[in-house]
């Protein structure tokens, strides 16, 4: 297992916001979870774009098209342009839920307590297969076919990526102390932004390791 302290590229603070839980990107705007609204901002300037007034507690997740956003019991389906609710499935731990991911036509699903990400059908709810971690799941990314999430235990978080087939750790990015990840998401590229929880307001920006050859 590769091993090393996450760098922290810069921190977003808003005003008014209480905690920080999911965290999506849509290729031009971060989105986050704030309770009772979701919220976007440029990632490059730090100004808020757009805020929907939505149920938004915790996992947040962008198809392509639509945002998804779990809202205690249950996932929800999102237009961006209008807030509208375009559907709903029931959240696959009841409201003890916590990341949300978006990849391979599925939803995939932090379960925090159950130290488990469940791969579920956006369509039916219907969970498709169960991943184990170690510790407890809070955020949750794919990119580049590699599986990431965060963890919040014991007053310690890190960044980790994990074997999508058997759940063993293969690389750990440590958060400096007194910081906490709550969402995560990946811009594709070089970042991942990480949420708060009620820690702070803020969104984390942290560098993506790079791959060899890349």
């Amino acid at each position: 297992m590769k091993k090393s302290e996450a760098e922290i590229i810069r921190e977003y603070a808003f005003e008014g916001v209480e905690s920080v839980g999911g965290v999506s990107f849509d290729g031009e705007q971060v989105w986050f979870a704030a309770g009772g609204q979701l919220v976007a901002f440029d990632p490059d300037s730090g100004t808020t774009t757009r805020t929907l007034d939505i149920a938004a507690h915790a996992g947040t997740a962008f198809d392509g098209k639509h945002l998804y956003q779990i809202a205690e019991d249950r996932i929800l389906k999102i237009e961006p342009s209008s807030g509208r609710v375009i559907s709903t499935i029931p959240s696959p731990g009841g409201g003890r839920d916590s990341g949300l991911a978006w990849a391979e036509g599925s939803l995939w699903v932090g379960q925090y307590r159950d130290r488990t990400i469940v791969q579920v059908d956006p369509v039916t709810g219907k969970v498709l297969r169960t991943i184990e971690s170690n510790r407890f799941v809070t955020g949750v990314s794919w990119v580049d076919g590699e599986l990431w999430h965060g963890t919040w235990e014991e007053d310690q978080s890190d960044v980790r990526r994990i074997d999508p087939q058997t759940g063993e750790v293969m690389e750990r990015l440590e958060m400096p102390k007194g910081t906490f990840v709550s969402g995560l998401e990946s811009d594709g590229k070089d970042r991942f932004f990480c949420g708060s929880g009620s820690t702070n307001n803020k969104v984390r920006a942290i560098r993506r390791p790079k791959r060899s050859g890349a």
